[in-house]
């Protein structure tokens, strides 16, 4: 019985997005794992906060995610 937990800073994916992101990890688990799993494959979209998340020391903000993403707006 797998559960991914799929990490992400928050306002960076829309909710639509986010069902996306549910929905492809699911069925990548199935295509491994076989479809009699699908019933017990848990998939979490877990948003951290923005400023909360670093690589190599530097934080992370959602407003940098978008500008990296190319976005001329944040939400």
């Amino acid at each position: 019985m797998p559960f991914v937990n799929v990490k992400v800073i928050e306002n960076v994916f829309t909710d639509e997005q986010k069902q996306e992101i549910l929905n492809r990890v699911t069925e990548a688990m199935v295509s491994i794992e076989g479809e009699a799993m699908r019933g017990v494959t848990w998939v979490v979209v877990e948003e951290v906060k923005s400023g909360d998340w670093a690589i190599g020391g530097q934080s992370l903000t959602t407003g940098a995610i978008h500008e990296m993403a190319g976005a001329t707006t944040t939400r």
